[in-house]
């Protein structure tokens, strides 16, 4: 878990700043306002972070959708191979000295 929060932090401040950094904004005024009991400072928290998610969601039905490549199957040997096949072995029967 400590590994994985950075990262997706990193990936979505890196592909929307601007958005992230209001969502950022908003999170933190409504804790402090919870917090306190500062009700104006929790409300404006939470309708800056509603902006902000309505603002994203908004942003994500504006992209078009990205078109999946058609999956091939990946061999690892060819079909047939190259070279002759090797003759069947058989035990041969030794025979007695005569």
């Amino acid at each position: 878990m400590n590994a994985v929060l950075p990262r997706v932090l990193k990936s979505a401040y890196r592909k929307e700043p601007l958005i992230s950094i209001f969502m950022t904004i908003g999170i933190v005024d409504a804790l402090i306002g919870g917090f306190d009991d500062s009700w104006s400072l929790f409300a404006f928290g939470l309708g800056a972070l509603g902006v902000a998610l309505t603002f994203k969601l908004w942003r994500m039905q504006q992209r078009p959708p990205v078109p999946e490549e058609p999956q091939t199957q990946e061999y690892y040997l060819p079909a047939q191979s190259s070279s002759s096949a090797l003759p069947m072995l058989s035990i041969a029967k030794k025979k007695p000295p005569q």
